[in-house]
């Protein structure tokens, strides 16, 4: 069996049990050091993991895959991702509220090349402002941020910087992945561009966003998987083996 593993978020113990459980059964693992600069030392992922790894270079990703794949079928091989940039939150806007950071963190994200992935918000056990003003002990019904809305304010975000004259890093056409309930029976897994995304239903909580930054052919691949029609239309070739949106 041929394991992809993300890493987490940057440091050796942000890998998910599940992905450690795996690691720890594979006899040979390989770290992905191709698209992107690793945060945390090749020695104290091997420390943490119990794991001596094997750093896939440019070379051994696009030419030794006949490598990596040796005996897969036998025993178990991990492969370690690591493309993402820093993880945002996306908040609900009230009528007084409206942050954009989130919008300028992603696209520095995509400034290096790197995948976002964003954290939706959820309101939870929250009190209006008259309620709290009472001292009254009444919540509001749970809200649950949809990749749709999050869509949206972004779409928001893009409109108001263009009439700004402002260079854009994101723009209606970005491919984009919608997430919704990753990991149990009933998950949906969307790619739309990000207009794509405002229209689209992926049903109840919780969801996700990933903005996507340069894109290998392999990944753009799996992205065909849950394809929206045309979504990756607008993708265009940098090199010989990056696409960008």
């Amino acid at each position: 069996m041929l394991y992809l593993i993300g890493l987490g978020l940057g440091d050796a113990a942000d890998i998910t049990v599940k992905g450690l459980e795996a690691v720890k059964r594979c006899s040979r693992v390989y770290l992905e050091a191709y698209t992107s600069i690793l945060t945390v030392g090749k020695e104290a992922l091997e420390e943490y993991y119990g794991k001596q790894l094997v750093l896939a270079d440019r070379d051994l990703v696009e030419q030794g895959a006949d490598e990596i794949l040796k005996d897969a079928d036998v025993t178990d091989v991990a492969f370690l991702l690591y493309n993402f940039g820093e993880t945002v939150s996306v908040v609900f806007w009230t009528e007084t509220w409206r942050p954009e950071s989130f919008y300028d963190k992603i696209c520095k994200n995509r400034a290096a090349g790197l995948h976002t992935l964003c954290l939706l918000d959820i309101k939870v056990k929250e009190q209006s402002i008259e309620n709290m003003m009472r001292g009254k002990k009444i919540y509001e019904p749970p809200r649950f941020m949809t990749v749709s809305q999050a869509a949206d304010q972004l779409i928001q975000i893009v409109h108001r910087r263009r009439e700004e004259g402002e260079e854009l890093g994101v723009t209606e056409d970005t491919v984009c992945v919608g997430v919704a309930r990753l990991g149990s029976d009933d998950q949906v897994i969307r790619t739309g561009t990000l207009q794509q995304l405002v229209s689209c239903d992926l049903g109840g909580p919780l969801h996700s966003l990933v903005v996507t930054g340069q894109l290998h052919p392999l990944e753009v691949d799996m992205l065909r998987v849950n394809e929206e029609p045309n979504a990756l239309q607008h993708l265009r070739m940098i090199d010989s083996s990056t696409y960008i949106s």
